[in-house]
């Protein structure tokens, strides 16, 4: 997918809800199995400002297009938080960003490490972090999405359903800037390529791992995936298509070791 950066600038909103009537859910209730994961998807995009905040001490920070581009996305993650936490509230669940910050600070040392973590790093990786970071991007781009339009096909609900969806829809635009500029890196950069290979093989686990409880990423993953694991083959196929990044099959890997597929 090619990646207009002007249109996506003069287009990004916040994605919209109002039309949709939540009251349905007063007589269509979500399963149990269900809230769960939508409450992980919630805190999951109302995370996004710990990404935000690690990515600022990069390399990747200082190219105009990347930092524009996460100025952006940030803003439409936070509204992705919100359009599911209205959600969850119809189902009697509470959810506010000062709640998430609370969770984000009880992570302590690991919250405060995270930056210099991620600068020493980058430092000795050197500019080949910004291919790192625009491949792991569009892989956790391509999950979200995936996830999104399988939770919308699982539920086929009016409301939750054509939500999801459009969730899904501003992500698949996420993919595809990270999938463009990743590209760009890699091409013809043996170095880079060898570089992410090594993180994404080595190191990728589906989003929302780290900061969420192991036993609520599989739970996640399974309620998703575990009778589709061929869309995990498709979002590897989707990864190997970037330049050297061939046989990579980071999705099957990470959800084995999770127990699923």
């Amino acid at each position: 997918m090619a990646f207009d950066f002007d249109k996506y600038a003069e287009t990004s909103e916040a994605v919209n809800w109002t039309d949709l009537d939540l009251d349905v859910f007063d007589d269509m209730r979500l399963d149990r199995d269900t809230l769960r994961s939508v409450r992980y998807m919630c805190d999951v995009e109302y995370h996004t400002t710990c990404f935000v905040r690690e990515l600022l001490v990069t390399p990747s920070h200082s190219e105009d297009a990347t930092a524009a581009f996460m100025t952006m996305w940030n803003r439409e993650e936070f509204w992705h938080g919100e359009a599911l936490a209205a959600v969850l509230e119809k189902h009697g669940i509470h959810v506010d960003y000062d709640e998430v910050k609370a969770k984000r600070m009880s992570l302590g040392w690991k919250l405060a490490l995270g930056p210099a973590k991620q600068s020493l790093l980058s430092n000795m990786v050197g500019t080949d972090f910004i291919a790192v970071h625009m491949a792991w991007g569009a892989a956790n781009e391509l999950s979200a999405t995936a996830g999104y339009r399988r939770m919308a096909a699982m539920q086929d609900h009016p409301v939750l359903s054509p939500l999801l969806e459009r969730i899904a829809k501003q992500e698949t635009r996420h993919v595809a800037f990270y999938t463009t500029q990743a590209r760009q890196r890699l091409e013809d950069n043996p170095r880079a390529q060898k570089i992410v290979r090594l993180a994404l093989g080595k190191l990728w686990k589906p989003v929302g791992s780290g900061m969420m409880d192991d036993d609520e990423v599989k739970h996640v993953m399974s309620h998703l995936f575990q009778d589709h694991t061929d869309e995990l083959d498709k979002l590897d196929k989707s990864v190997q298509k970037l330049p050297g990044l061939d046989s990579l099959t980071i999705f099957r890997d990470a959800f084995a070791r999770l127990g699923v597929g």
